[in-house]
């Protein structure tokens, strides 16, 4: 069976077993970050990552929500190639896309006991040379999992998992588009960063709409606008743009439906730096500004951890933990940052830091507390069976975002 989403894009979903030869490395459309360490599911319960085992890449399961983590390897008949993406659902399956031959084959791995359950789920083939695909982050839910594939003149949003016939294409957005940033709690509201006449901006592709899209964050019209996180709860949004800098760009934040500026903070400006925001704190539904931010800072020498509240003008400055899976975290709704990290001593654990409101900067030990199982050989407990799937919760009556091109992000502040 053959679906088409745009000249560009075409499926086939294949009903016959895993592909026979190792797949190619991934590429990554223009504009997107390397694919951190491990992916985390949107609640935190799962995470799921290549592993390495002497010369062999194969997948693994991360439990997270447990009194202390643990990791199941999920090993193929063959080992993967380490450009393949692997990515948690919410059921304690892992999705896998194996790339090879133009097209993107996709299957659902679990644990059967001493071995590893694979149910293929279909391919995406992508015949147009230059066209990329890669996985979106996870979404809201856990059921479904969406894919991006970027052609010369137009993108296109796949379902390629949770869906009825296999992988489907349920949005085509003209332009070339990146980034991917998840503004609900549903699963329906996804921001795309296009890239149309020689400017990006972010917009807004309502999957539950048909894949309407609509103009998201535009702070001047000559500036490169970006979305990098949003919290669903507060409505957060943490954005990259040279508007205040042309030609240079800088981190800011807003809030969705909020009168207020754009505000580019000084203590985020690091020219010598790369910084990433990776994590923000859930639950400050009526407080934004106390919310807490993870950062992804590498700098020439080395990469480390930041913490930053909009609320305060510092960023706080962590030793990442040894070991750490870089620019992958999550934080407690109370305020506990947790970075998952693997050493020969500890392949599955996580270091957890609470990140106190004022004050002065961090210790570098940053006061880590640290869980995980010891090896892989049996010091943690034997947890195969639990990849049951379950029932997501009923999702609640939609409100589509106000595009802060119309008012919430009207000025520009630097503080």
């Amino acid at each position: 069976m053959t679906a088409s989403a745009s000249p560009e894009l075409s499926a086939s979903f294949e009903k016959s077993g895993k592909e026979g030869s190792p797949p190619p490395a991934a590429e990554h459309a223009g504009g997107d970050a390397p694919r951190a360490g491990c992916t985390i599911t949107a609640d935190g319960s799962y995470a799921a990552r290549l592993a390495l085992d002497g010369d062999c890449w194969f997948p693994e399961r991360w439990t997270l929500d447990g009194p202390e983590p643990y990791a199941v390897p999920l090993p193929a008949h063959q080992p993967e190639e380490p450009g393949t993406e692997v990515q948690p659902m919410g059921d304690g399956r892992v999705l896998i896309r194996r790339p090879t031959d133009g097209r993107h084959v996709f299957s659902l791995l679990y644990p059967t006991g001493p071995g590893t359950g694979e149910l293929p789920l279909g391919a995406v083939q992508c015949p147009e040379e230059g066209t990329r695909l890669r996985m979106l982050p996870p979404a809201p839910g856990g059921d479904k999992a969406y894919a991006l594939a970027v052609g010369a003149h137009s993108s296109a949003v796949w379902l390629v998992a949770g869906g009825a016939f296999g992988p489907e294409p349920v949005a085509r957005i003209p332009g070339r588009c990146s980034g991917g940033v998840w503004l609900d709690r549903e699963g329906r509201m996804l921001v795309l960063d296009r890239e149309s006449e020689g400017r990006t901006k972010a917009v807004v592709v309502d999957l539950g709409r048909g894949g309407e899209v609509s103009p998201l964050l535009q702070i001047a019209d000559g500036s490169d606008d970006r979305v990098l996180l949003a919290d669903p709860d507060s409505g957060l949004l943490l954005i990259r743009s040279d508007a205040p800098s042309p030609g240079q760009e800088r981190l800011g934040w807003g809030v969705l439906g909020s009168t207020l500026p754009v505000r580019f903070p000084e203590c985020l400006r690091m020219p010598e730096c790369a910084v990433t925001p990776f994590a923000i704190q859930p639950g400050q539904v009526l407080t934004p500004e106390s919310c807490g931010v993870a950062l992804h800072i590498e700098g020439p020498l080395a990469s480390w951890v930041g913490v930053w509240r909009p609320a305060e003008r510092e960023l706080r400055h962590l030793a990442a933990p040894e070991g750490w899976l870089p620019g992958a975290g999550w934080w407690t709704r109370d305020g506990v940052l947790q970075l998952p990290y693997a050493t020969g001593a500890v392949p599955c654990g996580v270091a957890r830091c609470e990140a106190p409101q004022g004050g002065a900067g961090l210790d570098s030990n940053c006061g880590y507390r640290r869980a995980g199982a010891t090896n892989h050989d049996g010091a943690a407990p034997d947890h195969r069976h639990d990849a049951a799937p379950t029932d997501p919760p009923s999702a609640p009556a939609q409100k589509r975002p106000v595009p802060l091109q119309q008012a919430p992000l009207g000025g520009l502040v630097t503080k």
